[in-house]
């Protein structure tokens, strides 16, 4: 029982740098930039703490479960933002639920062989989670007119809400953050399944 709270404990803290950062929809110049960062960083989140809990329990699916707990608390904490008048899309809750489901079926898939975890479940989540993230922007408000819509005083200058520069720095924001977290995500993933060793 002191485990499986233990798993709610780590996903709900695993969910503060998403707050605590910000929100990748508050776009600046650095819009797509910052897309890339918050992908990877997203992604080797979910994939360690996924990959320690799963191989923990052994049991396919508790990786989803881990996800799961994530969104729920990000989405209660969303509210905090939306008290203090800032419209409830303001901070976007990356989708962690599917690419959980696929390091689950990779497991599951394998026979809960591990080494498959780490290579086929780190490559599909580090690769899934950008696309994912980048269509759930699509279904938003545009950033840019909620940033200066509400604007943030305490944001220092290099932050402030100004035209991005479309192109500027990635041609393909989604496949930058799919190659990189694709790579890095098997290095977590190994970490994830070596911490129950």
């Amino acid at each position: 029982c002191t485990h499986y709270l233990f798993i709610v404990v780590v996903a709900v803290n695993s969910t503060l740098p998403t707050i605590n950062a910000g929100d990748y929809i508050f776009y600046t110049d650095w819009a797509w930039t910052s897309f890339v960062v918050f992908s990877i960083s997203q992604t080797l989140m979910l994939v360690v703490g996924a990959c320690y809990y799963l191989t923990f329990t052994g049991v396919p699916g508790t990786a989803t479960y881990y996800a799961l707990i994530m969104t729920v608390y990000t989405w209660v904490a969303k509210g905090a933002w939306f008290a203090l008048g800032y419209p409830y899309d303001f901070i976007v809750t990356p989708v962690w639920l599917p690419s959980a489901m696929l390091l689950d079926l990779a497991y599951w898939a394998t026979k809960k062989n591990k080494h498959s975890l780490i290579l086929f479940g780190g490559v599909m989540c580090g690769m899934s989670l950008p696309l994912f993230n980048m269509v759930n922007l699509i279904t938003v408000a545009d950033p840019l007119e909620t940033a200066f819509k509400y604007p943030r005083p305490t944001l220092p200058p290099y932050m402030t809400p100004i035209e991005p520069a479309v192109g500027k720095f990635y041609n393909s924001p989604v496949a930058l953050g799919a190659g990189a977290g694709a790579v890095l995500s098997v290095t977590m993933a190994a970490l994830g399944c070596k911490l129950n060793t």
